[in-house]
């Protein structure tokens, strides 16, 4: 396999979209965000069809420069996507590639007074952004989200608060089932900020922004706090930990947490129409998942089936993989919903 690019079947538009929500954010980040915008091949040939879209969020620490990472003998995302229409094995589609990251590595694509308005974001500026730029299918039965990790969280949060926007869904180990997922990391890392940083998160992000490259341990300790930027900061902006000095959950601020958790979102009666809506909804994650995304995968499962959504919309899969490396299954999961989404 080449170890460089080649020229795609479709055609991929790099732009820049001003955010005036993303303005003035309390971590003073950009508010000019890059956008990616894939046209599938043919787009340009026939001026009076319109199309699917696929929105594509990233993990945590991801931004959108990385979805041209190259590793050796295999092809990038971008690649493998244009590759699979070009041989017309799903649907045209348009997909978008669009960017929350944050100076905490990520914003869990949510409204958050710490970090800024994302969810607004990408529902009020991007889509319509796209809608009245490109030839999309501008209706939510022809819409969809996806993503892996913090980007399959991003994908069912987004879903299930906006069904009239987005009509499918597509979560590759999406976090979930906050109890296992995160909630048994909080002893380890509270003897790590008493360790190395006397207990205090403000010494942690103080130093962690004065060294040139990170340590061991950094960028855990950063994700934690960037969760709870998204799910328990109060409306001043200050961040407020789901856990003690000693490791011992703090009970109003992880009920937070849990608030904002897709398994139990998706048992409440708005959440489960909003399931209920959806046109598909692909599930899946690796059996060796680091973060014990699996189950995560399985309880989200439990939670839409129970909800009335039938099997014939929902596809679920465990394999043979961890947390890491299962980037090949996203054009799969794009051509499922590309068929479910196509007019």
């Amino acid at each position: 396999m080449l170890p460089w690019k080649s020229e795609p079947a479709g055609r991929f538009e790099e732009l820049v979209l001003d955010s005036a929500v993303l303005r003035g954010n309390p971590l003073g980040d950009p508010h000019e965000r890059p956008l990616l915008v894939y046209l599938p091949p043919g787009y340009d040939e026939d001026e009076s069809r319109r199309y699917p879209a696929v929105y594509v969020g990233q993990g945590y620490t991801g931004h959108l420069g990385m979805w041209w990472n190259r590793p050796a003998f295999r092809q990038p995302y971008p690649e493998l996507m244009d590759a699979m229409f070009a041989r017309g094995e799903a649907p045209p589609a348009i997909v978008v590639f669009f960017d929350a990251w944050t100076a905490l590595g990520g914003s869990q694509f949510l409204d958050s007074p710490a970090t800024g308005r994302y969810h607004t974001y990408l529902c009020e500026e991007v889509v319509p952004f796209v809608d009245g730029r490109f030839r999309t299918l501008a209706d939510r039965d022809h819409r969809g989200i996806s993503g892996k990790s913090s980007g399959g969280y991003g994908a069912i949060v987004t879903a299930m608060l906006r069904p009239d926007l987005f009509g499918a869904l597509a979560t590759h180990a999406g976090d979930a089932l906050f109890e296992v997922s995160n909630q048994l990391a909080f002893p380890r890392l509270a003897r790590q900020l008493r360790d190395q940083y006397g207990g205090s998160y403000d010494t942690f992000l103080r130093e962690f922004r004065e060294r040139s490259i990170p340590r061991d341990g950094d960028i855990e300790l950063l994700e934690l706090y960037a969760y709870a930027a998204a799910y328990s900061a109060d409306e001043d902006g200050t961040v407020r930990m789901p856990f003690d000095a000693n490791g011992a959950l703090i009970a109003p601020v992880w009920q937070r947490w849990l608030d904002r958790d897709p398994v139990v979102m998706a048992a409440k009666p708005q959440y489960a129409e909003a399931l209920r809506s959806m046109r598909g909804i692909w599930i899946d994650a690796g059996r060796r998942d680091e973060y014990f995304l699996d189950l995560g995968a399985s309880a989200f499962l439990d939670r839409v089936l129970a909800a009335g959504v039938k099997q014939p919309q929902v596809y679920f899969e465990l394999f043979d993989a961890g947390h890491g490396g299962i980037e090949y299954r996203y054009p799969l999961a794009l051509a499922w919903l590309s068929e479910r989404l196509a007019p």
